[in-house]
């Protein structure tokens, strides 16, 4: 029997091997521009692989999140094959991930941040790769500044003062609501972020250092409290002991501060069309603490992770080296202003003319300081919540900065049995 063309062709396609379809389970951003550019990152992937992604509803708060995954890892469950993680996560997680670092080449590793690569470094594991990386900056009203003839702080010292001192002639000129500096004073895990840049600035140390040794009780580190003590109710309303990143911002944005601590999020949110402040706003890093010392900012950001029990390891794998991949940072930074991790796209014209201030604060991401996640592991959440305790008692009058930091040091020896984490 004669075949026909076309079954000649079915019969030649036929013994040609079929590309596998694989169906990955990613959990990323939430909500918002985050999670829509994950999807479209994730989906781009599969059309070019072949494969199927299913984006994976998780809670929008990280301390809900943080739980979920918990669970889903001790229950060496495959639901989730690739996890977007907290930059302090790694330490918290790392025995439930895959080691990245035999499928990622050296100078595809080098390229990044190397405080990142660090951070997501485990026992020798590369646990994630590094995502979008953030770090604590300081906004500032610009046409402030210019009118009072003050330049942009460079100690904390000195944005005290120059807070104080254009607050009250904005004060005296009708402009009641207007308050000098907010933060982060809750207790909650910024307050934790905040008090880390602002001792680590005056060279406190950074609360558990690399070793596992506690470093906080120390007179620096005192002096760092007790100067941000007593900003509350001079230059920063009382209400800052609640205020979160949103609060902040909240304040900044409808006029009400000279300075405000906070994410490079912020930035385009500022500027945006409504905004009281949009074009009116600078840009620069954190203060220092102390004269001859350096500026700090606390290690933020996202990271991707695969868990041991995926169910398609290798697919999990080239995923998330296609989402951390630089094409893919670049567009995510064009689209949403989110922070490389990869060090050259900060000389990148496109990703500048789309977020002008990220050139001028590479310095700050690439000296950041990362939480003590790392060290501390799955205590860290308890480690935290002590330090952001014992903050905000002192920033609340309740305690001074000696005493509180006693009782932290000999809280956190509890808590890692005499340094043994």
């Amino acid at each position: 029997m004669r075949l026909t063309l076309a079954a000649a062709l079915a019969a030649c396609f036929a013994i040609l091997p079929a590309r596998a379809e694989v169906t990955l389970t990613v959990s990323c951003g939430a909500v918002g521009i985050e999670a829509a550019l994950c999807r479209e990152g994730a989906e781009a992937w599969a059309r070019e692989t072949g494969n199927r992604v299913e984006m994976v509803s998780t809670p929008a708060g990280s301390t809900e999140r943080l739980a979920l995954y918990q669970q889903l890892l001790a229950a060496r469950s495959g639901d989730i094959d690739v996890l977007q993680l907290d930059v302090v996560w790694p330490g918290i997680l790392g025995a439930h991930l895959l080691d990245l670092a035999p499928h990622v080449d050296r100078a595809t590793l080098d390229a990044h941040f190397p405080a990142v690569v660090a951070n997501n470094t485990v026992d020798g594991r590369l646990v994630a790769m590094p995502w979008f990386t953030n770090a604590g900056v300081l906004y500032y009203r610009r046409d402030l500044l210019e009118k009072h003839g003050h330049p942009v702080p460079a100690t904390w010292e000195a944005l005290a003062e120059t807070a104080q001192a254009i607050m009250q002639a904005e004060r005296a000129a009708g402009d009641a609501r207007l308050w000098g500096f907010v933060f982060q004073g809750r207790a909650y895990e910024g307050l934790t972020v905040n008090a880390l840049e602002w001792i680590a600035s005056h060279d406190g140390g950074t609360i558990v250092d690399a070793d596992g040794r506690i470093t906080v009780n120390n007179p620096r580190a005192a002096a760092a409290l007790t100067d941000a003590a007593a900003w509350v109710g001079t230059i920063a309303p009382p209400g800052v002991l609640n205020y979160a990143e949103e609060e902040a911002r909240a304040v900044f944005q409808s006029g009400n501060a000279v300075f405000m601590r906070n994410w490079p999020y912020a930035w385009p949110l500022l500027n945006a069309p409504g905004s009281a402040v949009a074009g009116r706003v600078g840009v620069a890093a954190l203060p220092r603490g102390i004269d001859g010392g350096r500026p700090v900012a606390t290690l933020g950001g996202e990271q991707l992770g695969v868990p041991r029990y995926s169910r398609h390891p290798e697919a999990a794998v080239a995923l998330v080296r296609h989402l951390a991949s630089r094409a893919e940072q670049k567009r995510r930074a064009i689209a949403g202003g989110f922070n490389p991790t990869i060090r050259d796209l900060y000389d990148d014209a496109e990703v500048l003319a789309a977020n002008p201030f990220f050139g001028t604060l590479r310095a700050t991401f690439e000296n950041a300081v990362a939480r003590p996640s790392g060290v501390t592991g799955g205590r860290y959440n308890q480690v935290s919540a002590e330090v952001w305790n014992a903050v905000h008692a002192v920033l609340s009058g309740r305690s001074q900065a000696a005493p509180a930091l006693l009782r932290l040091e000999r809280n956190l020896t509890r808590i890692g049995r005499g340094g043994r984490w």
